[in-house]
């Protein structure tokens, strides 16, 4: 490799790490800030089981409404960073419209009614027995509240990042975590005079901290401080062409969505059945994992903006090494982390829970998180540059056969024929893995994300 080539990757070195520490931090603290929320839910005095698990049973309906949200942000990250990098900066302000009246009118209205009116009846659903119902249901709709806020929030922190500016949004949302931490300890345990609310503090300081983090982001994205302009004064000039291109993106994305969650919610449906101990371990291994993938998803959300900037520019080779790059780094990441969660499982269990049956199974779980947690973060960040590229339909594909199918015919073999326990479930959780990224590296490989055409 010569001199010239060289210097070249040491400036997309450079590109990559400006946009992906801001990136990174963001998602590692929203992640350690879930840890330290759960943690914090997990030492309630009372039925410690019924907590975690009402609590958990919660987030998977709440993903499923931001993950839907997420679909349509994709859509306009994609034409607002191929704008950015084609120069046409006076076009994204009117996508981000575009983005905000869909997800208003389709996802968040739509979905905080459902989960307002039929919260006893979701978790109950989702396997939540008497006494998870009881707890979780006034949590559920608290959150749901949190939950609209947090909807908005995410749409203009997506086209912030489409574009390369991440500073702004780390920055806020470490503010409204924190928030959310010291509302946690105000509210869960009762300080300064306040009563012990428990669970329902807990909702409440979240949905507080959702408001917070809507506020100054919106401020943000108005002050007019950003390359990214939105004036609500100005008038609206609705595009067809705009809202096919988000749908057509959008709604693979949707559906792959729906697909994991629908996926997520029925193994969870496995797993509930082996007692409210081994689901509250399973809450707190997936509360590990979402944490030891943070790299993985800030690599991913930069591979799927500078694929975007690049086709903008139109320069397909950079969009291929920039993703190449990302998938390396990545990968050296998500190794050095499966090997702190093998080696550190039972330290992790005992900060969550003081209850012995929960740490066994805990560290039964974590053992093979471990060993799952590299193919999960591979594929991340290889979907990622294809959604980027506006290529949505195959990580939909990979979703579906790896959720839907395979998790959960392994899952239940595993765990219902087998008698493997929590270990089944978690094995069948890594052959999902290890087979969704064989079919996204494939998709990247054949080269044909770089035909689909963007607005």
């Amino acid at each position: 490799m010569d001199e010239k080539q060289q210097q070249t990757n040491k400036e997309l070195r450079k590109n990559i790490f400006v946009i992906v520490w801001p990136v990174f931090v963001e998602v590692l603290l929203g992640a350690l800030f879930g840890m330290v929320d759960m943690m914090m839910v997990g030492k309630i005095p009372g039925d410690t089981a019924a907590a975690v698990s009402a609590v958990g049973m919660t987030n998977q309906p709440m993903f499923l409404g931001l993950s839907l949200i997420q679909a349509l942000n994709v859509g306009g990250t994609a034409i607002i960073a191929r704008y950015f990098g084609a120069k046409k900066f006076n076009r994204m302000g009117n996508i981000l419209k575009h983005v905000m009246i869909l997800a208003m009118i389709f996802c968040v209205t739509p979905a905080a009614i459902l989960m307002l009116l039929f919260a006893p009846e979701i978790l109950s659903l989702l396997g939540g027995d008497a006494t998870v119902i009881n707890v979780g249901v006034v949590y559920f709709r608290i959150v749901t509240i949190g939950f609209i806020f947090q909807s908005l929030s995410f749409t203009v922190t997506a086209a912030l990042r489409g574009i390369g500016e991440t500073k702004i949004p780390m920055k806020n949302n470490i503010i409204a975590n924190s928030c959310n931490v010291v509302g946690n300890a105000i509210l869960i345990y009762g300080m300064f005079g306040l009563p012990a609310l428990g669970v329902t503090g807990a909702a409440i300081a979240t949905a507080l901290s959702n408001f917070i983090a809507m506020v100054l982001n919106v401020r943000y994205i108005l002050s007019g401080k950003s390359v990214l302009k939105l004036d609500f004064k100005e008038k609206f000039e609705f595009s067809v062409d705009v809202m096919r291109d988000l749908v057509r993106i959008g709604i693979p994305t949707a559906l792959e969505q729906l697909a994991l969650r629908f996926g997520v919610i029925m193994f969870l449906k496995i797993v509930s059945g082996l007692g409210n101990n081994v689901y509250a371990a399973h809450q707190i291994a997936l509360n590990v994992l979402s944490l030891s993938y943070s790299p993985a998803q800030a690599f991913g959300i930069t591979a799927s903006s500078l694929m975007g900037r690049s086709l903008g520019a139109k320069d397909e080779k950079l969009a291929e090494r920039y993703t190449k790059m990302c998938q390396r780094i990545g990968l050296i990441l998500a190794i050095m982390m499966s090997a702190s969660i093998y080696s550190g499982a039972s330290l992790l269990a005992v900060l969550y829970t003081d209850n012995v049956e929960i740490i066994r199974n805990t560290v039964i779980a974590l053992s093979i998180v471990a060993f799952v947690q590299p193919f999960q973060s591979h594929q991340l960040i290889t979907s990622g540059a294809l959604r980027g590229a506006g290529d949505t339909v195959w990580p939909l594909i990979a979703i579906f056969i790896g959720s839907c199918v395979i998790r959960l015919s392994l899952g239940y073999v595993f765990v219902n024929f087998f008698g493997w326990g929590l270990a089944g479930a978690w094995y069948a959780v890594f052959i999902d893995q290890f087979i969704r990224d064989m079919i996204i590296l494939l998709r990247f490989r054949s080269g044909r994300w770089k035909n689909i055409r963007i607005a």
